[in-house]
């Protein structure tokens, strides 16, 4: 299993205000907006990206981090063998990926996907 991709998730009420500082002054592309959240980044580079929402997706909490792995089922097991306790999921979502949320050793709620 490869990480490949790590992104911080922003939690705000307002989704559009990213659009101001991050689009227009910044210069961010938005590489993905399903109202709930919007992704600013680059399409140049996918490792400039940026995440604001409002919740995490089927009104789950908003996690701190999203990591993408190649494969989300090996992550969750190394999870589960290393006594991390699995706050949601795994659960493939509509909108195409395969995740679960765990919560680090600060406390952070992280969000482990895999797109499908």
């Amino acid at each position: 299993m490869k990480v490949k991709r790590i992104t911080t998730n922003i939690s705000t009420r307002d989704v559009a205000a990213a659009q101001r500082f991050y689009g227009e002054a910044l210069g961010l592309d938005i590489l993905m907006d399903h109202g709930w959240i919007a992704t600013y980044g680059s399409f140049d580079t996918m490792t400039v990206q940026i995440n604001f929402a409002e919740q995490g997706g089927n009104d789950t909490a908003t996690p701190d981090l999203s990591i993408e792995v190649d494969d989300v089922d090996v992550a969750l097991e190394r999870m589960k063998a290393a006594g991390f306790q699995i706050e949601y999921g795994p659960v493939n979502e509509v909108w195409g990926v395969r995740r679960f949320y765990v919560r680090d050793p600060f406390g952070k709620l992280v969000n482990i996907l895999s797109h499908l």
